[in-house]
């Protein structure tokens, strides 16, 4: 009997136990207020268990979490006396937690900010490694979250990392939740290889294929994991844009503000989501009142304002700059430049509180800043004085290649600077470990400095003349040591200027070349973009690039096609199989062309016009008021310079619509826009078409038998326009013509109307006479004339001109070294003489 009275009490005491362990857990749990779970935690110490803990650390967490970010209390949180107790329970009691528990308290003391509580941060993580190598934390979920805390926490590339890099590499093809695989890609993302990346980024495009909802911060994840490995993956991007679409109504400017900079990093934009971005902040303008969310709506919604809400940013802007931080004050000059606002009243504000934040960018910032103040005309000559000591300091003791060449490079853009020996010394030290981007940015500072006499040591010119072809000698070698063409053209983006020009440009094409069997679908993208840089034809290279475009037309992205088309009709090339590879590529975009926004439409139409290419869908759809009335919404929120360049190609396709397809019934409906553009535009004639001119009054006999700088039909420009009969007389122009203003004596005339154009005598015949510069040819020594001009030709002569070209070229030869050789040579052209 005294057995069984001992057995029921144990009994009774275990029931009891389990009863307030269970009852203190639904308390901890329906607590609303943290100090709810701080009273819990102070009465109930020497009852708490490693799971009341656990959940007393989420909760708080989570009751922050429920709040507004701006009315967040994590500083009351952490400075509570019971806050401490939690954690030096949760540290005594972390090899009794489930794994689940582990992670949940990492991740909740790692969002309330308790930095200096590292000991039990340091705990958390040894134990779950411990876990993680014993193979026992391997739930998927689980180590997510745990991959999560250690990326937050700036392990990117610590052995734990590579531990969690494993597991997912062995359990990827199980991932079925694109919210899992979005944080472990983001967490691993600086430990893998490329191989694995690609096999991320497939199983990522097949799982946000497959989920109808998916949530918008798991594709902003994705983007994220794409800047991370700096790779431009088009496909992964148009999923995430879509997604970002449907979930307009859930964007606040935190989120819109990132996806910008996302988009911004990764060289993507979408119209799209302009419009609506555009759409969402103007309505709430009013709701962002405090530093760091109106810098956020500057930076997102600045380059897409109309005046009226961009002159209200602006104004706010002035009020609040004394509020800003030294990073909020780097993203609003940053946002002017791109606006290329120069507001005088708000460039002074932030010049005079930048004095005091100065000592807080770390170089790379500096260097940026620099480049916005000279970019905006900041004249504060006292702040650049500050930040050339700054600069010169970091670039004494900077042992990092790319980080002495930015330096250097900006310190090139300072007014009025006087140039250090110790800056030639710290040049010619780094040159060997820098790649072509570095050298380049060096060698431009070199020249800069040399053509303005900034050195003013002895031997100075000297010196710099040891160091650039020392710089010279360096490029050459890294590129004769170039084995893979993946590897160079990795570099070549960032590598321009007159000193690649002279030095590097062949080299670099004939290396190109060396490397030819390398060129596949995967890079044909970047090397069009080279080559279309250059301006060199190289028929060797173009003829590869078409024969796998072609051979691998369903692998290339219908966005990427346009620039290798650009390439061939801007460089007017014809490859072998130019039917062929035209047809392939039209085939593959006119089936795709849902997949474009509208202005790269309009783009695209304008490449293919210049070959002499007009598909029947494209032009129908781009010349119908639905698509054109989208278009111009589209263009509103578009940086100036693409607007500027899509209304041009929007016209000059109108324009080659009308002269060589008739049969669309296509109106020319740019009338308006061209007297504009004509109108804005000075009409200048240089020294060299005056010369010109003066010969060509002298062979035809006067001034009236010849016209400067007229405007044909359709608004093409030519620079000299006459008119002989079927003998080969000059014939007179009529008085009427509209003078528009003269330059060293020559009447600059334009014939504007159609209406003015007399019929010309039977057997009389138009001459269109052309002088071309340099811009008209490419840069090797073939010298072919380039797409526009050619499609010019070919359009006036529709227009019923005979077109004489002179180029640049042949005019400033030592053949044509004397006046009458020249006039003999116009002769010819001009009559027509072999």
């Amino acid at each position: 009997m005294l057995c069984l009275r001992q057995v029921c009490l144990l009994t009774l005491r275990r029931y009891q136990a389990r009863a307030l362990c269970s009852d203190l857990l639904s308390q901890i749990n329906g607590c609303t207020h943290e100090d709810e779970v701080f009273n819990l935690v102070g009465r109930n110490k020497a009852r708490l268990s490693e799971k009341h803990v656990g959940i007393a650390l989420s909760m708080l967490w989570q009751l922050q979490k429920k709040r507004p970010f701006l009315s967040r209390t994590s500083d009351y949180v952490r400075n509570h006396s019971q806050f401490l107790t939690l954690c030096v329970l949760a540290e005594n009691k972390v090899e009794l937690m489930e794994d689940e528990v582990i992670v949940d308290t990492l991740y909740s003391i790692l969002r309330l900010n308790v930095e200096d509580h590292i000991s039990l941060t340091k705990v958390l993580v040894t134990e779950a490694w411990k876990r993680l190598e014993r193979q026992v934390l391997l739930s998927l979920p689980c180590l997510s979250k745990f991959a999560l805390c250690l990326y937050k926490q700036h392990r990117h590339f610590s052995p734990i990392i590579g531990q969690v890099a494993h597991i997912v590499d062995m359990k990827l093809d199980s991932i079925q939740d694109i919210r899992i695989l979005s944080v472990l890609m983001i967490s691993i993302s600086e430990v893998i290889t490329e191989s694995f990346r690609d096999r991320l980024l497939h199983k990522a495009e097949q799982l946000l294929e497959e989920e109808h909802e998916v949530h918008f911060n798991y594709a902003r994840r994705i983007l994220l994991f794409l800047q991370n490995v700096q790779l431009r993956h088009h496909p992964v991007l148009e999923k995430c844009n879509r997604i970002f679409l449907k979930s307009a109504s859930h964007l606040d400017i935190h989120s819109i503000s990132h996806i910008f900079g996302l988009y911004e990093q990764l060289g993507f934009g979408s119209a799209e989501f302009r419009l609506i971005a555009k759409q969402l902040l103007s309505e709430a303008i009013d709701d962002y009142y405090d530093p760091e969310t109106f810098a956020k709506l500057f930076f997102s919604l600045g380059p897409l304002a109309g005046s009226k809400v961009r002159e209200r940013l602006l104004i706010t802007a002035v009020n609040m700059a004394e509020e800003f931080s030294s990073h909020q004050i780097l993203l609003i000059l940053k946002t002017m430049q791109k606006m290329k606002c120069r507001n005088s009243r708000l460039l002074k504000k932030m010049a005079s509180v930048l004095h005091r934040h100065l000592d807080s960018y770390h170089v790379l910032q500096l260097v940026k800043l620099t480049q916005y103040l000279v970019a905006l005309h900041c004249q504060d000559l006292e702040l650049f004085a500050k930040l050339k000591m700054l600069l010169l300091g970091y670039l004494k003791s900077s042992v990092i290649p790319a980080d002495t060449a930015a330096v250097i490079r900006v310190l090139a853009m300072l007014p009025s600077f006087q140039v250090e020996e110790m800056i030639i010394n710290k040049a010619a030290a780094v040159l060997p470990q820098c790649r072509l981007h570095h050298l380049n940015c060096i060698a431009t500072a070199l020249v800069k400095w040399n053509h303005h006499g900034q050195f003013h040591w002895q031997n100075s010119s000297e010196l710099c003349a040891k160091l650039l072809q020392k710089l010279n000698d360096c490029a050459f070698q890294r590129l004769q040591k170039a084995n893979n063409l993946n590897l160079l053209l990795e570099e070549l983006p960032y590598v321009n200027g007159e000193w690649f020009e002279e030095v590097l440009n062949e080299e670099t094409l004939a290396m190109c070349q060396h490397l030819i069997d390398q060129i596949t679908w995967a890079n044909v993208l970047p090397l069009s973009f080279f080559l279309i840089k250059s301006e060199h034809r190289c028929p060797a290279l173009f003829d590869r690039i078409a024969s796998v475009t072609v051979e691998n037309i369903d692998k290339i992205l219908t966005s990427e096609i346009y620039f290798i088309l650009f390439l061939f009709s801007a460089l007017n090339y014809d490859p072998p199989d130019n039917e062929e590879f035209f047809k392939s590529c039209i085939q593959h975009l006119t089936s795709n062309l849902s997949h474009l926004e509208n202005y790269h439409l309009v783009l695209l139409g304008h490449v293919l016009a210049m070959a002499g290419y007009f598909p029947p869908v494209l032009i129908t759809t781009i010349f119908n008021i639905s698509f054109l009335s989208k278009l111009d919404a589209q263009l509103k929120v578009l940086p100036d310079t693409v607007k500027q360049r899509v209304h041009s190609s929007l016209m000059k396709l109108n324009r080659a619509v009308c002269l060589e397809c008739p049969e669309f019934h296509i109106p020319w409906f740019h009338e308006p826009y061209c007297q504009r553009v004509f109108h804005n535009s000075m009409s200048q004639i240089n020294p060299q078409r005056q010369h010109i001119h003066r010969m060509l009054t002298e062979i035809l006999g006067g001034s009236h038998y010849s016209r400067v700088s007229v405007l044909t039909p359709y608004y093409y420009e030519i620079d000299f326009e006459c008119v002989l009969d079927v003998n080969k007389k000059p014939l007179s122009y009529v008085a009427q013509n509209i003078a528009l203003g003269g330059v060293g004596g020559i009447p600059l005339r334009h014939d504007i109307k159609d209406e003015g154009r007399k019929a010309l005598p039977p057997g009389a015949q138009r001459i269109a006479l052309e002088f071309l510069d340099s811009k008209a040819f490419s840069k090797d020594y073939s010298h072919h004339l380039k797409g526009e001009p050619a499609v010019k030709k070919r359009h006036l002569e529709m227009l019923g001109y005979r077109v004489v070209q002179i180029p640049h070229f042949e005019w400033n030869s030592m053949v044509l070294s004397t006046k009458s050789e020249q006039l003999e040579y116009l002769r010819q052209q001009l009559y027509g003489i072999q």
